[in-house]
This record gives structure tokens, C-alpha cells and sequence, in this order.
């Protein structure tokens, strides 16, 4: 714009050019803001799926299961070989990510069910809080399984308060506890969705629901027809991947963070009728196929709407495979699920916890890339607090680190010196130092002796059943004169086939005093 001197007196015209020149500032630094936010807010986009094992996915290793859509992050991004949930059992595990606190801090160790209050402390700074303060919006969509409420039992015909939206997300859908246990309803925000005041839930009842095989047995809550029926077994996935869709067409506008967390691959394995005998690994093999299409759409939802460019998409599971009806149907149909590692879900071996982790993220990670980094599911938020510039105070996500030179970069050192895992048992703890595993008890530390054709199927006859090896363990047993602990050296012998602890007492001591050092240096929350 030209100013006329003819027009105006000389005053006039000094005052108009100076206000031209806060105008043209005031614009070119909003064209800054905003190339700032689509440069360095990319939108984040976490999958943490149920139980999808090591050797599930196509690009890890699997035969009998395609998974094209998963194969494609990893062949336009980065593949981690050495990431673990730091918990082998789901609930913990999903804690870890959303508070950067190893679970082991409040002896947290189990699954929570319908019963259930809120485990997480709504005083911490969650990996939601930390993207909402750098101006995101924020969302999890799928199974939340931290629990709702403060009393114990939750009373399911209030408000289910506090829950997601008082830890950090500014929205909630999904499943309120798991797939295998009730209440079978889906929750939107503080309500159970289709809930009629009229028609209560009640304790110790059963629900009018499609109830399918591998349910648990004990129902324990009915009442409620209207918001029982909306929910479908052979839908939930479906349903769950429309929210995403919804979710992201909805907040292209300005930079978001979602958690979804599908159902998809924890048992009872009810697809969609469309990926019914797809596979070559039975019913379990189907239900992966349904997430990798789920993760398809997904990755074409961003494609449509033009955020493919500026977002991170991580895939990755928050334990791994669990040895249940369907995984053992599947390992008679030739697919380990865990591929080599030795033991499943709830262990602290390596197959209960090392797991699939794959980042795409365009321009920014060199695509087909793999990573031997050591890393956990507790170093997301760490790792979002440095993405967004968020600096966090003492005390704030303590057990995190912040990998994202990992992600974008190529560091030549480790950035973790160790890596401590929960299994289901508090005594039995797996601590990582370098090449070294080290497992404070015998055995995998989940769960007891049972049969074969068992859901609840681990340990030694597990191992039998899959035909692994360990040097401790003979026809299903725990040898007699096994040591009282375990080290491996997973450089020599990832499969974890040999005990070393009697071969190498120096390092079995320095390992044993780096645990200690670890425990006392936690403060145990009351």
C-alpha cells in the first residue's frame, strides 16, 4: 500500500507509516506462528494396540499373518528391534505411557477390572497434560482399563469421574475396562453411551449382550438392556476405527494428540465377518488382519485430509502375545507369535514385553530405517515433552527418557543405560543393562501351572507346549537345583535358551546391586 503524500499532512503521514509497519510486523509474525506450527507441531497419533506379539507382524517376522498397511510404516519409517512395554501385563503397562512412571513405583503390577477406581494420581503431569500445554488438542479413543471413580467398586450409574478427561484428554471413547471382561458398553467422555437412569446396572447380575466364547465367566454386572445391546463383539473394531476417522477430520484445523488403543488382538479375536478365515493362523490370525486394516484406514484418513506430511504415526502394543485359546490354535497352525523370544504375556522373558514399535514421521526419519536403540513405552512422554519444547520439572515422568534423537536421528551410543520390566509378580523383575538381562526370580514370573486348552496358559508347560528351550526348565518343570535367578546375555542368545547365572557371578552381583540401587532410588507411592 502506498500512502499518498498529497492527501495527508506530514504528522498524518508519519502516524499511518508507523501503524503500516505494526501491521505488516503483526502479519508476518502470524505467518510465522503458523509455519511454525505445521513445521514443528506435527500432529502425533499413538496405536498401542492389545497384545500384538514380537513375531505378529509381517515386518518382524511373520508368515502366516499379512499385515501390508504395518509393513508400510515401517518401509516409510523407522523399526525398533529393541522396545519393550516396561510392563508384561496390559494395565500397568498403559500406565507407563501415560504418566512416564515405571508401574513398579505403586507395586502396581495386575490388570484392573469393572470394579475398579481410578489408578492413576490426577496430581501428575500425564503425556496428555504435556501435549495439551503446548496447545494441543487431545483424545483417547479405544480401551482405557485405568479404571473410573475414586470409591471402590465403581458405581456405574453415575458419572464416571475421574477418569481420562481428568488426567490430560480433552475427549473420551472407547471400551472402560477390556474386551474379555464386562461391562460390555462403551463409554463416551463420563458416560456409559445408551444409559437409561430408568434401567440401572446391577452387581452380580448378567447382561443381555452377544456374548461369545473365551467371555469371562463371571459376568457380574446387568441392567442396563439399552446400553448392553449397542454393543457388538464382531463391531467393536469397526467401531473404534470410525472415531479415529471422525476424530481426525474433525481437528485437522490445528495440531492434535490422539492414544488409540484398539481392542484388537486381546481374545476373545471377534472380527468383523469380513476377515473371517482370511489368514493362516486361525481366528487370531484374522483379528491382526482386521488392526492392519485398521491401521489402513487410518493412514488414508490422513492421506485424504491432507496430514500425512505433518503427523507421527507410531505403532506399537502394550505387552506381548498372550499363549490364550487363539495363540495356541495359532501355534498349531505354525505362527509364533512371538516369534524366537521365549515366554508371553505377563513374563518378564523377553516375549512378554519386547515389542513391535514403528515410527513414521515424512521428511523428518529416513525411511526403512531400523533402530537397535534401547527404549520403553515409558519414554513416550519424555520423548512428547521435547517434541513440543515442554520442559518438565522435577519429578514429573521420573522413569522417561527423551528418545526422540533415536526417532529423527542416528545417535552412536545408547541413550538408556538400563531398563527395569514389570511381570505380573513383584518378585520376579527383569532388569536390562546393556547386552545383560537380568531376572530377579525363577521362571517367567506369570502365571502358574496350567493345562493346555487353557486361556490363562504360561510358564514352564507353556514353553513345552511351543517347543522352546531354557536350561532351567525340563519337561515343564523347573529343574530342582535351578539358581534362584536368571541372566542372559541376549547379544549371544536372544531366545534366552541359556542360564548363565552360575557361569557369571561377577556379573550377576553387579547386576544385583544395580537393581537395588534402582529400588531404593524409587519412592514407593502410599
Amino acid at each position: 500500500m502506498i500512502i499518498q503524500k498529497t492527501l495527508f499532512p506530514k504528522s498524518l503521514r508519519n502516524r499511518l507509516s508507523q501503524m503500516m509497519g505494526v501491521l505488516i510486523l503483526i502479519v508476518m509474525l502470524n505467518h510465522t506462528m503458523v509455519f511454525s506450527q505445521d513445521m514443528n507441531q506435527p500432529n502425533v497419533i499413538i496405536i498401542s494396540a492389545d497384545d500384538v506379539g514380537y513375531g505378529d507382524v509381517g515386518c518382524y517376522g511373520a508368515k502366516n499373518i499379512q499385515t501390508p498397511n504395518i509393513d508400510r510404516l515401517a518401509y516409510e519409517g523407522r523399526k525398533f528391534t529393541d522396545f519393550h512395554s516396561v510392563s508384561a501385563v496390559c494395565s500397568p503397562s498403559r500406565y507407563a505411557l501415560i504418566t512416564g512412571e515405571y508401574p513398579f513405583r505403586n507395586q502396581f503390577t495386575r490388570p484392573l477390572f469393572l470394579r475398579d477406581s481410578l489408578v492413576i494420581d490426577t496430581s501428575l503431569t500425564t503425556i496428555a497434560d504435556v501435549m495439551k500445554k503446548a496447545g494441543y488438542s487431545t483424545a483417547i479413543i479405544g480401551k482405557w482399563h485405568l479404571g473410573f471413580g475414586k470409591e471402590y467398586p465403581v458405581d456405574w450409574n453415575k458419572k464416571l469421574k475421574p477418569g481420562p478427561l481428568e488426567v490430560g484428554f480433552d475427549y473420551y471413547f472407547g471400551i472402560p475396562v477390556l474386551n474379555s471382561h464386562p461391562p460390555f458398553v462403551y463409554v463416551e467422555n463420563h458416560d456409559v453411551v445408551g444409559y437409561d437412569s430408568n434401567d440401572p446396572f446391577e452387581y452380580s447380575k448378567t447382561a443381555e449382550t452377544r456374548w461369545f466364547p473365551e467371555k469371562w465367566k463371571y459376568h457380574d454386572i446387568g441392567g442396563a438392556r439399552e446400553a448392553h445391546q449397542l454393543y457388538d463383539d464382531r463391531m467393536v473394531g469397526t467401531t473404534l476405527k470410525n472415531k479415529v476417522l471422525d476424530y481426525i477430520a474433525g481437528n485437522k484445523a490445528k495440531p492434535f494428540f490422539l492414544y488409540f488403543a484398539p481392542t484388537n488382538i486381546h481374545h476373545p479375536f471377534t472380527p468383523a465377518p469380513r476377515f473371517i478365515g482370511t489368514s493362516k493362523a486361525g481366528r487370531y490370525g484374522d483379528y491382526m488382519h482386521e488392526l492392519d486394516w485398521i491401521v489402513g484406514e487410518i493412514m488414508q484418513e490422513l492421506e485424504n485430509n491432507g496430514l500425512t506430511e505433518k503427523t507421527i504415526l507410531v505403532f506399537t502394543s502394550d505387552n506381548g502375545g498372550m499363549l490364550n485359546l487363539g495363540g495356541q490354535e495359532a501355534y498349531k497352525d505354525g505362527h509364533k507369535i512371538n516369534g524366537d523370544l521365549l515366554g508371553f504375556k505377563f513374563e518378564s522373558w523377553e516375549g512378554g514385553h519386547r515389542v513391535p514399535f514403528i515410527v513414521r514421521w515424512p521428511q523428518k526419519i529416513t525411511p526403512g530405517t531400523i533402530s537397535t536403540q534401547l527404549m520403553g513405552n515409558v519414554d513416550l512422554l519424555a520423548t512428547m515433552a521435547a517434541l513440543v519444547n515442554y520442559k518438565l520439572k522435577q519429578g514429573q515422568a521420573p522413569d522417561s527418557f527423551n528418545m526422540l534423537q533415536a526417532i529423527v536421528g542416528e545417535p552412536k551410543t545408547a541413550i538408556r543405560g538400563h531398563l527395569l520390566i514389570n511381570s505380573s509378580k513383584l518378585e520376579n523383575v527383569s532388569l536390562r543393562k546393556g547386552d545383560w538381562t537380568y531376572i530377579s526370580g525363577q521362571g517367567g514370573g506369570g502365571f502358574g501351572p496350567r493345562e493346555e486348552g487353557k486361556s490363562a496358559f504360561g510358564g514352564p508347560k507353556a514353553l513345552q507346549f511351543v517347543g522352546q528351550e531354557n536350561s532351567d526348565i525340563e519337561n515343564g518343570k523347573i529343574i530342582e537345583d535351578a539358581p534362584p535367578a536368571q541372566l542372559y546375555n541376549l547379544s549371544e542368545d536372544l531366545p534366552q535358551s541359556k542360564n548363565l547365572y552360575k557361569e557369571q557371578p561377577e556379573v550377576v552381583k553387579e547386576m544385583e546391586n544395580a537393581l537395588r540401587l534402582i529400588k531404593n532410588s524409587i519412592q514407593t507411592r502410599e
